[in-house]
């Protein structure tokens, strides 16, 4: 009995000095903030990503108009949001434009919702055709009832709908008023529904880094709104997330968990970008602290009160990976491992002296929580990593009716498919 006491009194010991392990961070500062962005120079015929062995992939879509998110209907259909961040916003921001017009799609936002339909369950959509057109920014989409939601960056709309619509024919009504725009690509408002439909959270970013212009700009942002399926009831599910551009529902315990793009300008390692689960009513410390009690002194006043209930995040997902699409795998024919497990789509760095990110990874999971360290899934985005060259940029993940795993890869305005061989 002694000896099992000890035994689990070690394991505690154990567990506790791995815990504080694991999140000693490095000291901010140690190397100089760069702005470092990548070139996308596109895939040539016959490249594509590369997955592990036993999968394929095949191209999806192409010829799309930076396709940022992606939602998937029941019946199969599957919704493309097709916007890009505006000048008007980098210009503010004192960006480097002709650096920025390389990493990314810069021109006029197509601000609409294709829909993508494979009839014959080829892995090849039969009918494209733009379903919502005339948006502001779309990028969140939820169908819930007779309803089809969009969440542009300024607002929520929501319209009439029917499932095997090809295009939105009546005119549509905003239920809730929205921050818009925000910090570098914050302009993002994701959106998920619990699993009775009964309510609908939405993902908001930062207007800041690290809240520079004051509080009163960061009012409702840099969090996850929790409201009713009429736009009434709004409140604050959590709230000190930077950017939780990816959110998603952990199928076994249905509880919300965000991919989280973490803080800028201290040095090539801090910040980590990370995946949690999303307590209601939770801080998780931004602007005044990072993965819990880690303070950042360039924020002021300082709020040691909220730093002291920061929550420290589930997962680390490395340093300015650009963490921002989330999906958990909940269809058939992926191998038992993936089961319920995430996939994140790192969008890439710009703050780094070396690149990080431009993959897609998986964490799995056991039980509602990771249970084991994060995998490469889907990789080659990037060409050569000392030109900074890359062929595309992985964001949005989605999973598709038939259990096959979608990639948007905005960049090179074209959404990949990976499949079982």
């Amino acid at each position: 009995m002694k000896i099992k006491l000890i035994l689990t009194f070690l394991a505690g010991v154990s567990l506790a000095v791995n815990a504080q392990q694991r999140h000693r961070l490095p000291p901010p500062n140690t190397t100089k903030s760069t702005t470092q962005y990548c070139k996308v120079i596109g895939w040539q015929r016959g490249q594509k990503p590369i997955a592990p062995p036993g999968f394929k992939v095949t191209m999806f879509a192409n010829r799309l108009n930076n396709p940022r998110n992606m939602y998937v209907a029941k019946n199969g259909d599957v919704f493309v949001s097709e916007a890009n961040t505006e000048l008007k916003w980098l210009k503010k921001l004192g960006a480097d434009i002709v650096g920025a017009s390389k990493s990314q799609n810069l021109n006029k936002s197509a601000n609409r919702i294709t829909l993508l339909r494979d009839k014959n369950g080829d892995g090849i959509p039969d009918q494209v055709s733009v379903f919502l057109s005339g948006l502001n920014q779309p990028f969140g989409m939820l169908i819930l009832g007779n309803w089809f939601y969009v969440a542009n960056t300024d607002g929520l709309w929501r319209f009439a709908y029917k499932p095997g619509q090809t295009h939105i024919t009546g005119p549509g009504k905003m239920i809730m008023r929205l921050p818009a725009g925000g910090y570098n690509n914050h302009w993002t408002r994701n959106l998920r529904a619990n699993a009775a439909g009964t309510k609908i959270y939405i993902a908001v970013g930062s207007g800041t880094n690290v809240m520079e212009k004051g509080p009163a700009n960061e009012v409702r942002r840099a969090g996850i709104l929790e409201i009713n399926p009429d736009g009434t009831g709004e409140r604050i599910y959590g709230s000190g997330l930077r950017n939780p551009a990816g959110i998603d529902f952990e199928p076994r315990t249905r509880t919300l968990w965000a991919a989280v793009n973490e803080r800028d300008e201290l040095g090539d390692n801090p910040v980590p970008d990370y995946l949690t689960s999303v307590r209601p009513g939770g801080f998780y410390g931004w602007p005044y602290s990072y993965f819990g009690q880690h303070v950042d002194d360039r924020v002021k006043p300082q709020r040691p009160d909220l730093v002291r209930k920061a929550i420290v995040p589930d997962f680390e997902l490395g340093a300015h990976t650009a963490s921002l699409g989330l999906a958990f795998y909940t269809g058939s024919g992926f191998p038992p491992k993936y089961v319920d497990g995430a996939f994140i789509g790192q969008h890439g760095s710009w703050n780094r002296s070396a690149l990080s990110g431009y993959k897609v990874t998986f964490v799995p999971f056991a039980n509602g929580h990771p249970s084991g360290p994060m995998q490469d899934f889907l990789t080659g985005f990037i060409a050569n990593p000392a030109t900074y060259e890359v062929h595309g940029r992985p964001v949005g993940i989605a999973v598709a009716k038939d259990g096959s795993l979608l990639v948007a890869d905005d960049a090179a305005n074209t959404i990949w498919r990976v499949s079982v061989r």
